[in-house]
C-alpha cells in the first residue's frame, strides 16, 4: 500500500549538471543545477532562477556550458551549488576548476567533467524557476569516456545524480538493459 507524502520533488535519478557562463568581463562562473534536460533533438533546457549569476551571465552573453558531473569531482560540484557568484568574488577559484573557452560558443568548457554540451542561448521563459533554453552546438567529451565507436559510454563516466529524497548523490554505471529492446517479449 502506498502511503501519501504529500507534494514533493519526487523524480529520481535527476542530473547533476555543472552550468557555466562567462560574465561580460569574461570571468567564468558555474553553478549546480540539477533541474535540466534534453528537450529536443538540439536542445538542452535549465529550470534556473532568475537571482543565479549563472542565470544573469547567460542572458548576457547568450552562450553557456553544461557539463555531466561526476564522481571524482563531487566536491567542488557540491560546493557550486552552495556558494553564489553573487556573494562570493572568488567562488570560482575556491572551487579549483578549471575552464578554456568552447571553440563553438563564448562560455567556459570544465575541463575536469567529461562530457560538456556546449549552447547557444535560444530563448528564456519567464516563470519561478525561468526555462533557459540552450540551442546545442556541439559536445565534447574526454576520449576515456568513449566506447570503441566513438560514442559517449555511461559505465565509464561515474556521472553524479541527485537524490531530492534525502539530498542525497548516487553514482550511475551499471547497464541492466537495452532501451526499445527490453519490452519486445510483451510485444508478442
Amino acid at each position: 500500500m502506498k502511503k501519501d507524502l504529500g507534494v514533493k520533488q519526487a523524480v529520481f535519478p535527476m542530473p547533476v549538471l555543472m552550468v557555466a557562463a562567462y560574465d561580460e568581463n569574461g570571468k567564468p562562473n558555474v553553478m549546480n543545477a540539477a533541474w535540466g534536460m534534453i528537450s529536443g533533438m538540439e536542445k538542452v533546457s535549465l529550470f534556473i532562477s532568475e537571482p543565479h549569476k549563472t542565470t544573469k551571465n547567460i542572458r548576457k552573453t547568450k552562450a553557456f556550458t553544461v557539463s555531466i558531473a561526476d564522481v571524482a569531482h563531487m566536491e567542488a560540484a557540491d560546493y557550486v551549488g552552495i556558494a553564489s557568484g553573487n556573494d562570493t568574488e572568488d567562488k570560482w577559484e575556491r572551487s579549483g576548476l578549471h575552464e578554456t573557452k568552447s571553440a563553438h560558443v563564448n562560455a567556459p568548457v570544465l575541463e575536469e567533467f567529461p562530457v560538456c554540451i556546449e549552447c547557444e542561448l535560444d530563448e528564456i521563459i519567464e516563470g519561478d524557476n525561468h526555462a533557459v533554453i540552450g540551442k546545442i552546438v556541439n559536445v565534447c567529451a574526454e576520449e576515456s569516456v568513449l566506447d570503441e565507436n566513438g560514442n559517449v559510454d555511461p559505465s565509464k563516466l561515474n556521472a553524479l545524480v541527485f537524490d531530492n529524497f534525502q539530498s542525497g548523490y548516487y553514482v550511475v554505471g551499471e547497464k541492466v538493459g537495452t532501451a526499445w529492446d527490453a519490452g519486445i517479449p510483451l510485444m508478442k
